[in-house]
């Protein structure tokens, strides 16, 4: 019985240092994400920071500055829902689709 839990601790062990090393690689790891047709670009670490923003000069409008607002929150959400969904996929590959809280 205590060789089964030494096999347990062991494989908890390798599964811990390689989430640590998929958090390094997630800081590595982007995504990208439009709105408006491509007027608003963000990209997105795997870490689910914004890492950079861009506006296309023809979507900036002194008079319409709720639409530049909405386009650019439309497109940091898919940017982070992205990044999650990525992190989410790289973790089911470490833990082969275990259900483990706080995990996924």
């Amino acid at each position: 019985m205590s060789h089964n839990i030494g096999n347990i601790m062991k494989q908890a062990k390798k599964l811990q240092e390689r989430m640590g090393q998929l958090q390094a690689e997630m800081e590595q790891k982007t995504v990208t994400a439009t709105s408006g047709g491509g007027m608003v670009t963000v990209t997105v670490s795997g870490k689910g920071e914004l890492v950079s923003l861009k506006i296309e000069r023809d979507v900036v409008n002194a008079e319409d500055v709720e639409m530049l607002q909405d386009l650019i929150l439309a497109a940091v959400n898919e940017g982070v829902r992205k990044a999650q969904e990525m992190a989410r996929s790289e973790m089911m590959k470490i833990t082969g689709g275990l259900n483990i809280p706080g995990l996924t």
